[in-house]
């Protein structure tokens, strides 16, 4: 009904066009009129760009009681709450720059804010990082191209601030997985075989002193991993210095 009704509008108007400029408003010479409309309209819906879409995965990860909300421009990203060590899995976020913004839960006050340029078809985590005082990110770029045949592979973050440089290793295995991370540095992901139990270890760089432990870890084949450690080591409880991980989804 609607196009019956745009076309008989169109119609009206070249019809009087052409009187105006006293040509015969042939049906003709109508529809040639009306086929040079359309077609300038398709010509300009297909010139119109697809908007570029990156992924964007965001983790809580700073040693705090508060729960958090978190803006991509003005859109709220978090539909729950959203609390020391949760990850909200890869959102569909327009590239280019985008500002991202932390606020405590239902609070209108920005605690921090920056902006982030994202890569049409690329990946990205973002850490929510340090004590609520000091509170930041950590922005980092995911290499999500597939593990080798019947393998796995596993970032290694440092995200306690009081810990040190730190060791990842895997026990029974010999060696470390990754060595002398500090505050904020990262691993490049490594391939690791699948298991059903694995145990993560992260040793203090300077003694080589196991002082977190990630026990019976599935590792399955063809995912990705983050492992990161978290919390504080002059911390107890919820807080305390400690491991985490989570499979890039």
């Amino acid at each position: 009904m609607a196009i019956n009704k745009l076309f008989n509008v169109l119609k009206k108007t070249i019809m009087k066009i052409l009187t105006n400029l006293k040509l015969v408003a042939t049906p003709v010479l109508i529809l040639l009129c009306l086929a040079t409309i359309f077609t300038s309209c398709l010509k300009r819906n297909e010139e119109t760009p697809i908007p570029s879409i990156s992924g964007l995965s965001i983790i809580h990860a700073s040693p705090t009681i508060e729960k958090l909300d978190v803006y991509i421009s003005q859109t709220k990203a978090n539909s729950s709450d959203f609390s020391f060590t949760n990850k909200i899995d890869y959102l569909n976020a327009y590239s280019g720059s985008r500002q991202i913004s932390i606020k405590k839960k239902d609070a209108s006050a920005i605690l921090k804010s920056e902006n982030f340029v994202l890569k049409p078809q690329t990946g990205y985590s973002l850490f929510v990082i340090e004590k609520l005082d000091n509170i930041g990110f950590l922005f980092l770029t995911d290499t999500l191209t597939n593990p080798p045949a019947g393998k796995a592979k596993i970032r290694f973050v440092n995200l306690s601030p009081d810990a040190g440089a730190l060791n990842l290793a895997i026990d029974g295995i010999s060696g470390d997985l990754v060595s002398d991370k500090l505050f904020k540095e990262n691993s490049a992901f490594k391939t690791i075989n699948p298991a059903d139990r694995v145990t993560f270890l992260i040793k203090n760089k300077a003694t080589g002193t196991v002082e977190a432990t990630l026990a019976n870890v599935k590792i399955e084949k063809g995912n990705i991993y983050t492992l990161w450690a978290k919390g504080l080591k002059s911390a107890s409880g919820d807080f305390a210095f400690g491991a985490s991980i989570f499979t890039h989804k």
